[in-house]
């Protein structure tokens, strides 16, 4: 796995914590909320592209594409929720939830996965 710089993994960071806030946000201003989430999400998808992973292990790169699968619902998630804010498309509701819950599992799955099969690797 190509290792983030000590400046990509504090945008990693920063932008899950703008995630997290700005879904918290969502309840006293959703607008602001909206927007928060959005960089925070957009930080957060573009650094876990940054951290490819360059070997030839077959379930490394299939948790991998389960962390691209995810960060593209982080990504939906947003487009679902300035359709509620703003009011357009078909998306007017809570429809952002279920993209957000898939993004979540996905990314938990993989997180707790992906370490487990390189402490595997490195022991064969």
């Amino acid at each position: 796995m190509k290792e983030l710089s000590r400046f990509q993994n504090l945008l990693f960071q920063l932008g899950a914590i703008l995630m997290l806030i700005g879904l918290a946000g969502r309840m006293w201003n959703a607008e602001l909320g909206l927007w928060m989430y959005g960089i925070g999400s957009l930080f957060f998808c573009l650094m876990q592209l940054r951290a490819e992973y360059l070997g030839r292990d077959v379930v490394l790169k299939r948790l991998r594409r389960q962390q691209m699968m995810a960060c593209v619902c982080f990504l939906l998630t947003l487009l679902c929720m300035s359709m509620q804010v703003y009011k357009y498309g078909f998306a007017q509701r809570n429809e952002w939830m279920v993209t957000l819950a898939i993004a979540c599992v996905l990314e938990l799955y993989t997180a707790w996965r992906i370490p487990a099969e390189f402490k595997k690797t490195k022991k064969s």
